[in-house]
This record gives C-alpha cells, structure tokens and sequence, in this order.
C-alpha cells in the first residue's frame, strides 16, 4: 500500500506499527481506509475515555478555535483556570494546584523537577517493572532496559530501583537523599499489575516518615480508568503529587500535575515552564471531558464494566491453557498468553476479525477499552477471542 511506502520514506522508524490506516473514529469504533469498522479496545491507549469524537468534546474544541487557539502562559488564561477548578473536585483532596503541559512524560518530568526544588535533595527511588515517559529523566525513572539503556549518557543516575509491590524494599531504598517515590498504582506497559492492598499506603508512611515526597503516576490508570477517578483513592492514599494525562482531553493532547499548595508553592516564576502547556483549545476539550464524565458517572461504570470484562476473560482463563492469568481493575485489564508468539498473532487475529487490542509487556493483552464501552461490544470481543486461541492452541 502507498502510505506504507511514502511512511518508511519520510517518518521516523520509531514504531512497530500494525498495518491498519484509521481515518474516522464514532464511540466504540474506527474505520480504515477501506470502509472496515472496528471495535476498538485500545482507545489511544487509554486516551479516548469518551470514545472518538464525542459530540461534546467536539463542539467544544471547534467553538474555542473559533475564538482562541494559544497565546501562552504570559498571560491569564480562564479556561486553565476552571479546568484547574474543576481538577480539585476529583483529585485527592490535598491536591490543589496544577501545571499543565502536553503529555504524560512531561508531567513526570515537572513533577521530578517539583520534588528536588521542595526536598532539596537528589534521588528518586523508581519501580522495576514501571513506565513513566521517554523523555530523558521519565525513560531515566522507566525499567525497561531496552528503553532506558541505549541513552545512558542522557540520563541522570539519581534512580534507585525497587521491586514493585514489596515495601520492604521501599524502606531500605528510602534515606536521606531521597526527594521522592515514584510509583503507578496500577502498572500499565509493564503488564498490568495490580498491587496488594497495603501496598500504596505503606509507601505514604515510609515517604513521610523520611521527608520525601510520593508521586503517583496516574497518566494511564488516571481518569476514572481503574473505577475511581484517580486508582489511587481505592486504598485512600493522598500522594503529595500527582501525575496525569491521556484520558484528560478525551483525544486531545494535555498533561498536568498536580500538588498541595504548600509543595507547589515551591516553585518560582521561571522554576519551570510551557509553551502550549494549558493552552485554551487543550483546556476547552479538557472541561468538557471532565463534565461529561461527571454528568455519566464514568469512573462507576469503568469500575462495573470493568467487574463484568473481568469476568469474562476469566472464563477464557478457564477454557483455554495458553492463557496464564487475568489480572486489572476497571477497563484497565490485562491476559496474559503463554509467550510473545501468541500474543503478538492474536493482536494480528482479532484486528482480521475486526477488533483492535494491544500487546504489552510482551506477552500481556491490554484492554483498555473508551469507558463508554457496552457489554455487546465485551460479548463480540470475547467471541473472538475463545476462536482465537482456540486456534492458536491446536
């Protein structure tokens, strides 16, 4: 196919693509160029909390360009400041004052930046198994080796790596040098873990008993995604920063941390900054993400979707011995196939039968499915799946 060809010729050979050329998005589905429609159960990657191109998001994308797209942050902006309103009627409720930026990897970075200027001090105890960005301090922060090494000379060796899940290793990690933990309460790319339930508590006592400070990553298990609004309030824990991004723009591009006002207040005019960051077209969309998923209560129906998908690829677990766990919460779920080769063929196989899902962790199927999802479009997926493995296990 053309595009194929003129892509290798003029883009950056940075992505392993599948050889799909979406051109119309609605709800739960994506057209190709050829007029085939798929279920789409990755979202962006968790991005399209509402779907593709929900009317609301739309409108109020299209009314803002009419009027102001960037002018920077020399000036006040309204729209920055009622999506900073309304991002502390949902955040844990220490979390008050927001930056916002583009994306997740800059969130990160800023929230980091955030941490040595509160603390004063230098390193950042990180999980094994966790991913935080690509950019040099977040790809720094990131445990996969083949992320993270080939730019070495780029990164500062301020990170400590811990075993995910195991405080005791927390707490030897943690001293005096230590600005901040950071950690996601639900892993994403490194396979969908959910951790046990003392878990994220535990890192909130050890940081605050040793003065550093905890940052939870929530730009993927954020956004009502995991059945709260943040995955981090299921255990009722209240980090000193958190980190957000994806879902927040409903397709839209926008990051943003957030943090009480006594660390924000850290920060000093020209500490840290952003050209497009909380730019007018980027908040517009965000409000209106942010009212639609309150006016349909979608962290609820993430978390009761969720239960019921859940369910379903448990059932599969049942049925079929290439499928070694079911693991998640909400609509981030992941299954986990007996190696790469069979993951890898049923991304392929369910894209055939009209179904995009992702592969993570290289034997990991993540599910991250808009949270307007419906039991029909899990029913379908699931169909497809039970004929898929079944065909790979003979």
């Amino acid at each position: 196919m053309k595009i194929f060809r003129t892509a290798g010729q003029y883009l950056a050979n940075t992505y392993r693509r599948q050889p799909i050329v979406p051109v119309r998005g609605r709800g739960m589905f994506v057209w190709d160029q050829r007029g085939k429609r798929y279920i789409d159960f990755v979202g962006g990657i968790a991005v399209c909390v509402l779907g593709h191109c929900h009317p609301e998001v739309t409108r109020a994308i299209s009314a803002q360009a009419r009027r102001l797209m960037h002018v920077s942050n020399l000036y006040y902006i309204p729209q920055q400041v009622e999506l900073a309103r309304l991002l502390s009627t949902i955040t844990p409720a220490s979390i008050r004052k927001f930056f916002f930026c583009n994306s997740g990897a800059e969130a990160i970075e800023g929230s980091f930046k955030l941490a040595y200027k509160h603390t004063k001090r230098k390193r950042i105890v990180a999980m094994r198994g966790s991913f935080h960005g690509r950019t040099s301090a977040a790809v720094g922060a990131t445990w996969t080796p083949r992320y993270r090494e080939p730019y070495g000379g780029l990164i500062p060796a301020v990170f400590d790596f811990v075993p995910y899940d195991d405080l005791d290793a927390a707490r030897r990690a943690v001293g005096d040098e230590t600005a901040a933990v950071v950690v996601e309460p639900v892993q994403g790319e490194g396979g969908v873990n959910v951790p046990s339930d003392g878990y994220l508590k535990g890192l909130q006592e050890i940081c605050e008993e040793r003065g550093a400070l905890l940052i939870c990553d929530e730009v993927q298990s954020g956004m009502g995604r995991t059945g709260r609004w943040f995955a981090c309030q299921h255990w009722n824990v209240e980090p000193h920063i958190i980190a957000m991004a994806k879902g927040l723009g409903g397709g839209f591009p926008i990051g943003c941390f957030g943090s009480s006002p006594g660390i924000m207040d850290s920060f000093s005019p020209g500490d840290h900054a952003s050209t497009f960051g909380g730019n007018p077209l980027a908040c517009s969309a965000a409000i209106a993400t942010l009212k639609t998923m309150k006016r349909l209560n979608l962290p609820r129906r993430a978390e009761r979707m969720g239960r019921y998908f859940k369910e379903r690829l448990a059932e599969l677990g049942e049925r079929h011995r290439v499928v070694k766990d079911v693991r998640g919460m909400g609509l981030l779920l992941g299954m986990e196939l007996e190696n790469e080769r069979l993951a890898e063929a049923s991304v392929s196989m369910a894209a055939e039968m009209g179904f995009l899902i992702n592969c993570t962790a290289g034997r990991v199927l993540r599910l991250v499915p808009p949270l307007i999802v419906e039991k029909t479009h899990i029913d379908n997926l699931i169909g497809a799946l039970d004929r898929i493995l079944g065909a790979l296990e003979r």
